[in-house]
């Protein structure tokens, strides 16, 4: 199954990303292979997962989450445990 999921680091700046394959895409953000990931630092904690139907589903709410750019929605969204952002369905 598709999820978004989100990643928080000492810094306190949170990763939004979404896989198909959950655990091996937390190997590669631990294997440095991920770019963007690795520039926040190696300590990192998963504090968010949702699974979604389809990896579309699960892309669309990705975009969304990473258009906001805010620091403080991400956190609620983190302390709710729940993303609430309706993915997009095609047309």
């Amino acid at each position: 199954m598709p999820f978004v999921y989100i990643l928080q680091f000492p810094s306190g700046k949170f990763y939004v990303g979404s896989t198909e394959h959950l655990e091996n895409r937390m190997k590669h953000h631990a294997g440095g292979h991920t770019p963007s990931t690795k520039r926040l630092g190696e300590k990192r904690k998963l504090v968010l997962v949702q699974e979604y139907e389809t990896l579309n589903e699960a892309r669309s709410v990705e975009r969304k989450l990473k258009k906001l750019k805010r620091h403080d929605y991400i956190a609620k969204i983190v302390q709710d445990g729940y993303i609430k952002i309706v993915p997009q369905t095609p047309a």
